[in-house]
């Protein structure tokens, strides 16, 4: 099968759906940027506070809701494998009731929501405050935002990476247009920035709806109603998976909260310096989601066309351009690891702390992308409950690894982030070559 690698049809298709994942991911931390200098300007430090930590309990909250994009893509890149017109149609109609049915809570609910994290914050009134301003104005575009995480992940699973890069870019690009007018033309200060990002996810709903709607036309599938009258079967299964993808990403959520906080035990300078090495674990993540994203749709279309050889040939292509991208990135951290760190900080304390910890970065690449290519080839075969006790392995792993190694102070940090990438990959390694001696990767019933 290694003799695929020199067909040109297969790179194609790797990078057709890969490439516009990592070209709109980009568009991610640019946002963050602006937001950040935007707000920054303001004559008080605490409007900057507050959107700081206003937009990471939202941020926190949708993130950990990502499994609706996950789950439909998996199942709907299955049905367009199995070329089911029906199937297709349902799981988008299945996923966007789970996202209204969620949004509804979140909005009913955001204000104990609120009063609980900020009961546990030690942040001044003031951000305090505008903290809480920010999350009442952003909690309403809850249901245009976990909207949009199905449409994506409809899209992907219907081998379209295009549609949701533009989603993507013009969401983002929106959002930084209306930061600008509201904030600094308007003088909204915390709510004009509240208010860009809801508008932004808005219109990004209506262009994802029409997306939705030029494929639905084209393949002719069943009209919404006629989904409903036929009932939402399936719904249990997906719930199921949602449910492990919740609780996998929970795990992943507390592994990366405790390095912040830990790190926050041991100084200013190293809490810089891990912030400027994470803004590279950033980068490696926002490479290697695009090739997860392609993983996830072509083994989907294999598991449901019944092709082992279509999906052998699927993981083939993917590995090969995940160790290219590698690589490059392994290459570029070792080469100019100090230049980059210059360019983020200019602060010489930090330079020097970061430029210490550097190596565990120079690892990162080649250990973590085992980790987000097998997490793109379970999310395809719709297999939550293998992912989710793989983190719960790696998770333990990574608490193990910092307490037996915690006179190393920040070594010890990285060192279990490491650990905790590496088993990720390998628990889900042990997983793969087990369902792929049994061939169970074909039972969709599972």
């Amino acid at each position: 099968m290694w003799q695929s690698l020199t067909q040109r049809e297969l790179h194609w298709r790797v990078l057709s759906l890969a490439l516009p994942m990592v070209i709109s991911n980009i568009t991610v931390p640019l946002l963050g940027v602006v937001d950040a200098a935007v707000i920054g300007h303001l004559d008080h430090a605490w409007y900057l506070g507050g959107v700081a930590v206003g937009s990471t309990m939202i941020n926190v909250t949708f993130w950990l809701l990502g499994f609706l994009r996950m789950a439909t893509t998996g199942f709907t890149a299955q049905a367009y494998g199995a070329s089911d017109n029906r199937e297709l149609a349902a799981t988008f109609v299945r996923g966007a009731s789970l996202a209204g049915l969620l949004a509804v809570l979140l909005i009913a609910l955001h204000v104990p929501i609120l009063e609980g994290v900020m009961h546990f914050s030690d942040a001044s009134a003031e951000v305090k405050h505008y903290a809480s301003q920010y999350f009442s104005i952003r909690i309403f575009s809850a249901p245009a935002t976990l909207m949009n995480l199905v449409i994506m992940g409809w899209l992907l699973g219907a081998q379209n990476a295009r549609q949701p890069m533009w989603l993507l870019i013009v969401v983002n690009s929106a959002n930084i247009v209306l930061d600008l007018l509201f904030v600094v033309g308007l003088d909204m200060k915390v709510e004009g920035a509240a208010a860009a990002s809801v508008a932004a996810d808005y219109l990004g709903l209506m262009l994802g709806l029409y997306f939705v709607k030029g494929i639905w036309q084209s393949r002719q599938l069943p009209t919404v109603r006629s989904v409903f009258e036929r009932g939402l079967t399936g719904m249990s299964r997906l719930l199921k998976l949602n449910r492990d993808i919740f609780l996998r990403s929970l795990s992943l959520q507390l592994a990366f909260t405790f390095m912040t906080f830990q790190g926050a035990t041991l100084g200013d300078d190293i809490v810089a310096a891990n912030a400027v090495l994470m803004s590279f674990l950033m980068l490696i993540s926002f490479a290697m989601d695009g090739f997860a994203y392609a993983m996830e749709a072509m083994v989907g279309r294999a598991i449901g066309a019944q092709s082992k050889s279509a999906l052998l040939v699927s993981l083939i292509g993917s590995t090969f351009w995940s160790l290219v991208i590698c690589l490059a990135i392994t290459l570029a951290f070792g080469v100019a690891g100090r230049h980059i760190i210059a360019l983020i900080s200019d602060i010489e304390a930090v330079r020097d702390q970061a430029a210490r910890y550097l190596p565990w970065l120079v690892a990162m690449p080649l250990v973590s992308m085992w980790c987000f290519l097998l997490d793109g080839i379970f999310i395809g075969a719709t297999r939550g409950k293998d992912m989710r006790n793989g983190m719960f392995v790696a998770t333990a792993g990574f608490f193990v690894a910092w307490w037996l190694a915690q006179d190393w102070g920040n070594h010890a940090l990285w060192l279990a982030m490491l650990t905790f990438m590496a088993l990720r990959g390998l628990s889900l390694a042990v997983c793969f070559v087990y369902h792929w001696r049994r061939d169970s990767f074909f039972d969709v019933t599972h």
